[in-house]
């Protein structure tokens, strides 16, 4: 186990590298300027140059490249073309928001997907089996920014019971004002996460009820309840292990669309404004630590497998 670790941290550096190397390339050959949000129409063509070379966008790519590993490797990820202001600083900011968002959204998902993916395995082609499957087909199928208009739509413009946007009341600090304006993007993001969760829970449920080991446990007396409980639900996780550790960026980066269709001041809102801003530093930073994560989220799932399932330890 210890030796598998290892060797997958010791894996990071090279896979992070290609990453960022790709990723670096691709924003620079984007169509578009950076340098456009300072520049007027009247603007004299040496003073455009100038603003070029202050950023350190008159250089090369590779060089560019460089000066930004090199910054990153001493913690420095730079400065903000839009705002002047450090990448590292901003991010800091504004990941309190999104983990609030984000992991609020995520146990809800699993609090809801597990169980209702295990009752529908377990009443496989009867009525409630069948609506389950209906609504997560409608909830697979819905583009998530739709259906975030839609909410906004009928609970804040209708109905007028939760805002729309926005993380707080202005003058407001207090924790029940910001759960309020989180209900709605909280509920879009949970909604769409069971849709996916309780697909995979229901799908291994109802194989893992096709094992010897469940007809053994029926054939001892045991309550279908008891059976799904304490034998099935441990061997039904794994697939929602592996998606756990890749919705760890998520729980970080934020949900993009969902941020920016509430304008909730998290990291996904942040990563739109820098795409449309071509303020490569903040995009360069937000893809670097969500492909880090995503990687320590995969090893956190193998290393979840060989705790939960015994067979995989064996093989280590």
């Amino acid at each position: 186990m210890i030796r598998t670790i290892i060797k997958r941290v010791l894996q990071m550096i090279p896979m992070l590298f290609v990453i960022s190397l790709i990723s670096f390339a691709l924003i620079k050959l984007a169509p578009g300027d950076p340098i456009n949000s300072f520049v007027t129409p009247d603007m004299n063509p040496d003073d455009v140059e100038r603003i070029r070379q202050s950023l350190g966008l008159d250089q090369p790519i590779y060089e560019q490249y460089i000066r930004w590993l090199a910054n990153v490797f001493q913690g420095n990820f730079g400065y903000s073309i839009s705002n002047s202001q450090p990448v590292l600083e901003q991010i800091l900011e504004r990941i309190p928001a999104t983990l609030g968002l984000m992991g609020t959204s995520l146990f809800l998902t699993l609090l809801l997907s597990i169980p209702l993916g295990l009752v529908a395995a377990a009443y496989e082609d009867r009525w409630i089996d069948k609506f389950l499957n209906g609504l997560s087909y409608v909830g697979i199928s819905i583009p998530v920014f739709w259906f975030g208009m839609i909410l906004i739509d009928f609970f804040s413009i209708r109905l007028g019971w939760f805002p729309s946007l926005g993380m707080r009341t202005i003058g407001e600090t207090s924790f029940s004002d910001m759960a309020w304006h989180a209900v709605l993007p909280v509920a879009t993001l949970t909604f769409q996460g069971c849709a996916s969760y309780y697909r995979y829970v229901r799908s291994n449920t109802i194989n893992q009820l096709k094992e010897d080991y469940v007809l053994f446990g029926y054939a001892k007396g045991l309550s279908k309840l008891h059976v799904l409980a304490r034998h099935v639900l441990k061997n039904a996780l794994l697939p929602v292990i592996t998606l756990l550790g890749m919705s760890l960026p998520q729980i970080i980066s934020g949900a993009f669309i969902t941020e920016s269709i509430f304008s909730w001041p998290g990291m996904g809102s942040l990563g739109i404004n820098a795409i449309f801003q071509l303020d490569y530093p903040v995009i360069m930073a937000i893809t670097l630590f969500s492909a880090l994560l995503l990687i320590i989220g995969n090893l956190l799932a193998d290393i979840a497998y060989t705790i939960i399932d015994p067979r995989i330890r064996e093989k280590e």
